[in-house]
Formats: structure tokens, sequence, C-alpha cells
């Protein structure tokens, strides 16, 4: 057997067209049959009129009233809230943990971390436990101050739903922000710091500009969450702050106007995929003025 013989037959064959796309048959059968089947019979249901046949008064209908308008309203607004004070706080307790270490950081940081094993409605309920009507800081400053129990003001409203989301949302923050902070050559710090830099200066100009990606991914994150965000919502209850997830919920289980909550969830699912790619696009910027 030639030496030209034996490499050609072990040379391993091309796979042509058919040969690439047989192995992605199956996984995309699967997506299509538990995911994107039931999409499409909701489209669909957003999209049906009256007499059974494709109509947009629906959903225009929706889209156009007072209730829609409102819960997409509450909804940006808790979220954006939420996400701003997610990104302070867990900006500062990186700081504090990479900067500043202090004797039991690290325990305290596996504490934050466990809040990414909860569901987000016990962080909803511990809350309603401490500042309810029979909750134990309501126990307290009823025994000091010789009042009668009664919830704290904010529980039920737009900030008891903020604390709770930032509560439970802020470790999404942190755990990218920690892992950026190994980024940070920490020898520019101390030249910094030896050449008479102040912190406030250090902080913008060397650890910020590190961070930034960090930040914006973990900001991104905690938006998408925020703006979907629903088992806080039922736990807390919150009068008169209705969101696009509570909106379904109440079009679907208690109104059965399955056409309503369809709309209303085609409506949400744009809102996150446009977030999603604003997402994006903001990364690929940073990344191409980073390279620049």
């Amino acid at each position: 057997m030639s030496p030209t013989r034996t490499a050609a037959s072990v040379a391993p064959r091309r796979l042509g067209w058919r040969g690439c796309i047989a192995p992605a048959v199956p996984p995309t059968l699967i997506l299509a049959a538990f995911l994107l089947y039931p999409l499409g019979l909701m489209a669909a249901s957003a999209f049906r009129g009256a007499a059974g046949g494709l109509s947009l008064a629906p959903a225009l209908r929706m889209l156009s009233s007072r209730l829609f308008a409102d819960a997409l309203a509450h909804t940006l607004q808790i979220a954006l809230t939420a996400t701003v004070l997610c990104l302070l706080l867990g900006f500062l307790l990186a700081l504090l943990f990479n900067l500043a270490p202090f004797g039991g950081a690290l325990a305290l940081g596996r504490v934050v971390d466990t809040y990414l094993a909860f569901p987000s409605f016990l962080i909803a309920l511990s809350l309603t436990f401490l500042y309810g009507n029979t909750g134990l800081v309501t126990a307290i400053v009823s025994e000091v101050f010789g009042e009668e129990r009664h919830a704290a003001s904010f529980l039920y409203g737009f900030w008891g739903v903020v604390l709770a989301e930032v509560t439970f949302y802020t470790p999404f923050v942190l755990r990218p922000l920690l892992a950026g902070f190994q980024s940070i050559d920490t020898a520019q710090l101390e030249v910094a710091s030896s050449l008479g830099a102040r912190m406030p200066g250090i902080l913008r100009r060397i650890v910020l500009p590190e961070l930034l990606p960090s930040l914006l991914a973990g900001g991104s994150l905690c938006l998408l969450l925020t703006v979907n965000e629903f088992g806080i919502m039922l736990v807390m209850g919150a009068k008169n702050v209705i969101t696009l997830p509570v909106l379904i919920y109440g079009e679907a289980i208690q109104q059965f106007d399955y056409t309503g909550a369809s709309v209303v969830a085609l409506a949400d699912i744009m809102l996150s995929l446009g977030l999603f790619a604003l997402y994006r696009f903001s990364l690929a910027r940073l990344g191409r003025g980073v390279s620049a």
C-alpha cells in the first residue's frame, strides 16, 4: 500500500450539508414542541377576534387601555428603581469585600450568595414577618412607642416591592462585580495611591472603567429579571401597583380573558427581547471602545 493511499484512507471525511444539519434536527424539534408551539398558540390567541377569525381589535383594545399603560409604567418604574439600587448596593459591597477586607467578609459573602438559592417569594414573605401587622419590627415599635400594631406604610406599596427586589437581586449584581475585581491589577491601585491620588479619583479613573462590563452585565440581568418578577408581587399584594406579569395573571386566571392575557404576554416578551438587544448592543459598543 502506497503512502499516498494510506494517508488518503485515514483522512477524515468532510461532512456534507446533510451531515451538518442532521444532528441539529432532534433538538430543534424538541425545542419547537415545548417552546415554539405554545408561543405560537399564544400569538394566535392574541389576534383572534370574537368570531374566531384573525383580528387586531382585541390587541388594539388592550394596548390602548389605561390598565395596560399603568401596568407598563409600574413595571418600568419598579424595574429601573430596583436595578439602580442593586447596582449601588452591589458596588458598595464589592468595594467593601475587595478594598476594605475585614474579618468575616468571606462568611458575609457566603450569606449573600445563599439568596441565589431561595425563590423570590420567600424574601417577600420574610419582609411581611418583619414589618407586617404581627411582624417582629412592628411589635418592637408598638412596645417602645405604645402605638397600635399596624403594618409599615411602605410595605404593601411601591417601595415595599422595591425593597424585596433589591434584597433578592443584589447578589445577581454582586457576583459579576466580584469577578470583575479579579481582573484589576492591584499594582495600579498601589501606584496611584503612592502618587497621592485620593480614593474617589482611584475609583473614577481605575476601578470604574475596569468594572464597567461587569456593571453592565449585572445591571442588565437584574433589569430583565425585575421586569418579569411575579412571585414578589403576588406575595406582597401591593395595592395600586399592577405590573405586566400581574396583569397577565389577572386577565387569564381571574377574568378568564385569555386573548387579553396573550396580548399582554406578547408585549412583555417584546419588552424583554428589546432590553436584551439593548444590552447586547451596549456590550458590543463597549467592547469596540475598549479595543480601540
